[in-house]
């Protein structure tokens, strides 16, 4: 049970926030079937599959972000790489996928968005989301943005637009919003994997534990303030330290941590990559597949 059973149904499913996802689940059906008939009839149905992207994001954003991975990741620094990985390289592109072209069009047709333009460009965005992923795991700004909540929820929610941001260049919902060709979509892709590779041999190949909220029960027991009810100091009465819950050393779990980082990072930019090369592929071969309609003698 990894210590879940210590805590309250409040704390481990976060209730509140259950209801907002479940909120925005039913404002994107609401879009997709009575605001489309009624104010973009013309525009094609939402298929299956987006739909079911659409969801499964949810259910996995609020897993990691208000349900029981939320607090596992409060205790063991595996399940907040997997929560980062969930939140920043699962989620963007499905839910950039699953929301249809016109609601895209219908949000950005305001003029004033021309004025941030310069921020979607794709340089930009590909440094910008890369150097604040890396900057937030450097010790002492992870440290201090996980025990200041205000600070902290600012700075998850930055990070996950620069991620829609980065992952718009490579699955751009709106095709003639697209700025790059597929051969320059496989290069941004392998640029992604590249910047994001620092970071992760940072924390796997290091001998000693880098962040105090895993290893200094005073640290944790602040972060765990933004997760419990009620006194968190209770919890070191309880408690000895979020080594209570984990099996592992804190330099092990550490380790683990920046291998699932990097083995996800490894699998969605391979799929990507994959399914780029092949539309690609079947693109420029598109030709060579039409039959010879040559009848003429020579």
């Amino acid at each position: 049970m990894l210590g879940l059973q210590y805590f309250s149904f409040e704390e481990l499913w976060t209730p509140w926030f259950l209801f907002g996802m479940a909120a925005i689940v039913i404002l994107y059906f609401y879009v997709i079937g009575p605001w489309r008939e009624k104010h973009a009839p013309d525009e094609p149905k939402v298929t299956l599959l987006q739909k079911t992207m659409f969801v499964g994001a949810a259910v996995l954003f609020y897993l990691v972000q208000g349900g029981p991975l939320s607090l596992l990741g409060h205790v063991m620094f595996t399940f907040h790489m997997v929560n980062m990985s969930v939140s920043y390289l699962i989620v963007p592109p499905m839910l950039l996928y699953s929301i249809p072209s016109y609601v895209w069009r219908r949000v950005f047709s305001h003029a004033w968005w021309q004025k941030l333009r310069f921020l979607m460009n794709p340089i930009s965005t590909l440094v910008l989301f890369n150097l604040l992923f890396s900057i937030y795991h450097i010790p002492v700004v992870h440290d201090y943005v996980m025990t200041h909540f205000a600070l902290h929820r600012f700075y998850y929610s930055v990070l996950f637009v620069t991620a829609l941001m980065m992952w718009w260049q490579i699955v751009c919902p709106v095709q003639e919003w697209n700025r790059l060709t597929d051969l320059k979509k496989m290069a941004y892709v392998f640029a992604n994997g590249v910047l994001l590779t620092p970071a992760c041999a940072l924390i796997i190949f290091a001998s000693t534990p880098m962040y105090a909220i895993y290893s200094d029960p005073q640290v944790w027991v602040q972060a765990m303030g933004y997760c419990v009810s009620g006194d968190p100091s209770r919890l070191l009465d309880m408690f000895e330290g979020p080594q209570f819950f984990n099996l592992m050393e804190a330099t092990e779990d550490q380790q683990l941590g920046g291998i699932v980082m990097k083995l996800v990072q490894e699998l969605m930019y391979g799929i990507i990559l994959s399914y780029i090369f092949f539309h690609w592929f079947r693109r420029e071969h598109k030709d060579d597949e039409l039959p010879n309609t040559n009848t003429g003698t020579v």
